[in-house]
């Protein structure tokens, strides 16, 4: 099959579970997202190679393992040298973009105004957060519609909070919250223009720089959402697609039910939490819709691989947890990926393990452009053309002082004190007790497959001679 693919669209977004999309009978409500699904292929066990969003940004969209970058938590900054899909393509003549968050800098301490590094990107409109900082997107809004500045930020992060107060920064920035904000308190209604949020902002921007492309240009653009990441901050329209009282509760142990109200995560709280984090996966969702609305008006559908894909889950009530990190089991390690290859698989559910960094090497492998040997990834192309992929069914998530080992039928935890976890995620998805029987024979299976996969992965500098 000979592919016409020239251009490259990636949706990305920010902590979406791998089960929140309609087609799989979750609450949330994705008609655009579910249509992408029919057209392409739905990889249903593909896992991220870190449960926070720095680490994890940088290794998709360089196909290397945090580890191998020297990125494995947050607050690294990621060198401007390093090499990124954008920097590959690029320098090849194609335009590149990124489009709302990146994340490749902590935010918290910086000065949003200032030139940030191109990473390989032709074109950055950037903005890690809905309205905390003066960036990207406060300035469009000031643009088109300055009175409801006001109205935009839900609140400062903790870290920014400490760092404006101990460097004394002040500014005219308005937040709903004084102090520092609590992520998950409660569900906010945007009360201006649903086209001014933060996600509209993406949408927007996305299709303005679609619509600049010339017809001989190729393009690879990133389309780069903040949601559903919380605090949730959403346009009535959205909160109206769902009943809050009708939503599904996380299914917990008697254990985890006896301490539901010492740990403030009461059923009325969950309720308000998934209400907004559904919501917002709605909004996302209609903003793709209109993108890839654009991109069919355009005549760049028959030319563009499609992707979506999310930096981590959440946890979203699980174990009376939320938001993401250890131990990464599949509510924040498992992701959606959706491609859509023209000409390519349609309505297919792909089930065997893949990894996010598999997303660098399928694209420059879909373009035609060599695969760098410090990749660390496989292309999923034959997945994409409808034939098998190949390869070990296991997906690694690292972390600092730990790392996580994802097969078909196990979880495998491995900490820097020697400590080990096991779960048999087939019998026990929700990883509510760890294995007891045959553990040992069990857990020396899963070091070989972690020791294993570390050493096929293994990238050495480039040699000259043999001596």
């Amino acid at each position: 099959m000979n592919s016409t693919v020239s251009d490259v669209l990636i949706v990305y977004v920010d902590q979406w579970r791998w089960d929140a999309l309609g087609c799989l009978g979750s609450a949330a409500q994705t008609p655009e997202l579910d249509k992408l699904v029919a057209n392409g292929v739905l990889f249903d066990h593909a896992f991220v190679q870190s449960p926070v969003c720095m680490p994890s940004r940088v290794s998709m969209l360089t196909g290397r393992y945090p580890s191998s970058l020297g990125i494995t938590q947050m607050g690294v900054p990621v060198p401007e040298s390093t090499e990124t899909l954008a920097t590959i393509l690029s320098r090849r003549g194609w335009r590149t973009a990124n489009l709302g968050k990146l994340h490749f800098l902590p935010h918290a301490n910086r000065d949003h105004t200032r030139p940030h590094p191109h990473y390989g990107f032709d074109v950055l409109a950037l903005s890690d957060e809905p309205g905390v900082y003066e960036d990207d997107y406060r300035a469009w809004v000031r643009s088109v519609c300055p009175d409801a500045l006001s109205e935009l930020s839900s609140g400062l992060p903790p870290a920014a909070a400490v760092w404006q107060d101990t460097m004394s920064i002040t500014n005219d920035i308005r937040h709903m919250t004084a102090g520092a904000r609590a992520d998950y308190d409660r569900t906010r209604e945007f009360d201006q223009s649903p086209d001014l949020t933060h996600s509209a902002w993406v949408g927007t921007r996305t299709i303005e720089h679609l619509r600049s492309l010339s017809d001989h240009e190729r393009s690879f653009t990133i389309a780069s959402f903040f949601s559903p990441h919380a605090p949730y901050h959403v346009p009535r329209k959205f909160l109206d697609l769902y009943e809050r009282d009708e939503l599904p509760l996380p299914k917990l142990t008697h254990a985890e039910r006896a301490r539901q109200d010492a740990s403030g995560l009461g059923d009325d709280q969950l309720r308000e939490i998934r209400h907004g984090y559904y919501a917002a996966i709605s909004e996302v969702d209609f903003h793709v819709g209109r993108i890839l609305s654009t991109l069919e008006e355009l005549g760049r559908t028959d030319r563009t691989l499609v992707l979506f894909v999310s930096d981590h889950g959440e946890w979203l009530g699980d174990h009376l947890r939320l938001s993401k990190g250890y131990p990464a089991d599949d509510a924040v390690s498992r992701v959606p990926l959706i491609a859509a290859f023209p000409g390519g698989a349609h309505g297919q559910r792909e089930s065997r393990i893949v990894e996010a960094l598999d997303v660098a090497p399928t694209v420059l492998d879909a373009l035609g452009v060599p695969v760098p040997t410090d990749m660390q990834g496989t292309s999923l192309l034959p997945a994409l053309r409808g034939n098998t992929i190949q390869g070990p069914e296991i997906a690694v998530t690292e972390h600092h002082g730990w790392r996580s080992v994802r097969t078909p039928h196990h979880r495998y935890v491995i900490s820097s004190d020697g400590t080990e976890q096991l779960w048999d995620v087939s019998q026990d998805p929700s990883n509510e007790a760890e294995v007891a029987v045959d553990r040992d024979a069990l857990l020396a299976a899963r070091r070989k497959d972690l020791i294993t996969r570390m050493l096929n992965a293994e990238r050495t500098l480039p040699r000259e001679w043999p001596y």
